[in-house]
């Protein structure tokens, strides 16, 4: 769980210090700013953009019964959010495992990427896709039953 929120906390931290800073120079507004920046950029690398994780078997059991992608990812990880945000609300539509919560989630990654922990990886019909192109995978969601 700490794994988990360290980014987002040492982001939080940062971002006061260099408020911190900024207010005793006398620069309130700019302080505000920045303190700003941090806190999103802390949310965005923060579970909390993500679709609630479950399990990588559970994940796999509903994907046989309904079709639906399985996406692996983990906080931090760029390609994960990049691969969120360009699929907007269809990214609920998805079952979205935390290879940080779970370690059978890990153990599909790295079987499927040669024993590297490479994110985002998709199962579709039990199928491993390694880092596949946001647009592709919005097909895959349309297409699933």
């Amino acid at each position: 769980m700490r794994r988990v929120w360290s980014g987002p906390a040492l982001l939080l931290a940062a971002g006061v210090g260099v408020a911190v800073g900024l207010i005793v120079q006398g620069s309130l507004g700019t302080a505000v700013v920045l303190l700003l920046v941090f806190v999103l950029l802390a949310a965005m690398n923060s579970p909390l953009v993500f679709p609630r994780s479950v399990g990588a078997l559970e994940a796999q059991r509903r994907s046989a019964v309904d079709g639906r992608p399985v996406v692996f990812w983990r906080p931090g990880c760029a390609y994960c959010m990049r691969l969120r945000i360009r699929l907007g609300r269809k990214a609920t539509r998805l079952y979205w495992v935390d290879i940080w919560r779970d370690e059978a989630g890990a153990e599909v990654v790295r079987a499927a990427n040669d024993g590297n922990e490479t994110v985002p990886t998709l199962l579709v019909a039990g199928r491993p896709y390694t880092n596949p192109d946001p647009s592709w995978v919005r097909e895959q969601v349309s297409s699933s039953r």
